[in-house]
C-alpha cells in the first residue's frame, strides 16, 4: 500500500533528519565545556551530569542559540540578509573563547557542505558559512516547518550529542544517557517556548563558568573533544 507524502510529512522528516548525530556536521567532537567540568570534578556522575545538562540547555541555549534559529528562520524565509547577517554577527560576538567559536563556525560551514550535496540552491544562498544556529535554520527554512518545530529539533539535536559526551567524559552507561536525555527531552518544549519569547533587546549569552571551563579545557592536559 502505498500514500502520498503530505507538506506535513516532508517537514517532520526534514527535522529529524537535521537533528539527527548522523548529520556530517560534527556535533560529537564537542562537550561545551563539559568535558572541563569533569576535570573540575563539577561533573561526575549522572545526577550531576543531567542537572550540568539541564541548566546549560535553560542559561544558554534557551536565552541565545534556540532563539537565533527561530529568528533566522523567518529571516531567510523573507530573504532579509541583512537581519540574517545581524544574528550571524551576534553569533560570533557572543562566543567567549576560540573554542566555542571554532565550533560554532566548523559545524555552520559543514552544514552549509551538507547542503550543497543534497540542496545545492538553498546552500547557494549564503554567500559565506555562516554560524550553526544561523545555517540550521537556513536547512529548516526550506520546509513547511514552523520556526518553534525547527527549534525543537535543533535543541534535541544539541541533547543528544551533549548526552553522548557526557556517557564519553564522565563515563556513564547507555541506560544513564537515556534517562539525561529523558530529562533533557521534558524540558525542551519549556526551553523552546521561552527562546520563542524573546527578542534582540532579551535575548543574551552570558554563562562565565562555562567560559572559564571552555578557557580551561583549551590547555587541559587530556582531551576528548575539541571544546
Amino acid at each position: 500500500m502505498t500514500t502520498d507524502t503530505t507538506a506535513t510529512d516532508a517537514a517532520l522528516l526534514q527535522l529529524i533528519w537535521l537533528a539527527s548525530p548522523a548529520l556530517p556536521v560534527g556535533g560529537f567532537s564537542y562537550s561545551e565545556g563539559m568535558e572541563s567540568a569533569v576535570d573540575a570534578g563539577l561533573v561526575h556522575d549522572e545526577a550531576s551530569a543531567s542537572a550540568w545538562l539541564a541548566a546549560q540547555l535553560q542559561m544558554t541555549l534557551a536565552r541565545s542559540d534556540i532563539a537565533v534559529v527561530a529568528q533566522a528562520m523567518v529571516a531567510w524565509r523573507a530573504n532579509d540578509e541583512a537581519r540574517v547577517a545581524a544574528l550571524d554577527a551576534w553569533v560570533l560576538q557572543t562566543r567567549e573563547t576560540a573554542e566555542l567559536r571554532q565550533q560554532t563556525e566548523q559545524m555552520g560551514r559543514s552544514m552549509i557542505e551538507w547542503l550543497k550535496s543534497i540542496r545545492p540552491d538553498t546552500a547557494a544562498r549564503s554567500v559565506s558559512p555562516p554560524t550553526y544556529p544561523v545555517a540550521f535554520a537556513l536547512a529548516a527554512s526550506e520546509s513547511s516547518a514552523s520556526a518553534r518545530d525547527a527549534a525543537m529539533a535543533f535543541a534535541f539535536g544539541w541533547a543528544e550529542n551533549m548526552m553522548q559526551a557526557a556517557i564519553k567524559s564522565v563515563p556513564l552507561g547507555q541506560s544513564a544517557g537515556q534517562r539525561i536525555l529523558s530529562r533533557l527531552a521534558a524540558d525542551i518544549p519549556a526551553a523552546v517556548d521561552h527562546a520563542l519569547s524573546l527578542d534582540d533587546d532579551t535575548r543574551q549569552s552570558f554563562s562565565p563558568m562555562l567560559a572559564i571551563l571552555s578557557a580551561r579545557h583549551e590547555t587541559q592536559y587530556s582531551r576528548l573533544f575539541r571544546s
